[in-house]
């Protein structure tokens, strides 16, 4: 497992963020066509059948697939990068990092302005913590990732 020092993972928050909000967008999108698609079917068994045109029917449902395969890409490449998404509806990223003998996780989400805080693996996000100086003495100058 790749892990990050504090200066590491807040370098990478500004591609990280672009891809966030990528994978976000075409969830939404995904999930918009799908609504559609699921309010003709109410329509449809609610009304005894009726005449519906397949072609359109067919070109939302391929629509649907292309935001997730999108949103599919997005976050294999968010994990390529070694960064774990924990949230996609809230847009929250999990940084794993070393704390003296331990893997910690650098806990962030779309509009905090920097990582502040962090949890680990067991307490999840309910146990944020802030950041403290144990971490920043592991991001001098000089430190090497792992």
């Amino acid at each position: 497992m790749k892990t990050f020092t504090l200066d590491e993972a807040q370098s990478l928050l500004p591609v990280l963020e672009a891809l966030l909000k990528r994978a976000m967008e075409g969830r939404r999108s995904a999930q918009t066509v799908e609504s559609g698609l699921n309010g003709l079917a109410q329509k449809i068994y609610f009304s005894g059948g009726m005449r519906v045109n397949a072609s359109t029917v067919a070109k939302q449902r391929a629509e649907m697939e292309v935001h997730l395969k999108r949103v599919r890409e997005t976050v294999a490449e968010i994990d390529a990068i070694g960064v774990q998404v924990k949230d996609l509806d809230s847009g929250q990223l999990d940084f794993p990092c070393r704390l003296d003998d331990q893997i910690v996780l650098l806990c962030w989400r779309v509009g905090e302005l920097a990582i502040g805080h962090w949890h680990t693996m067991e307490a999840g996000f309910k146990g944020r913590q802030p950041v403290d100086e144990r971490f920043r003495k592991h991001s001098s100058p000089g430190s090497r990732p792992n």
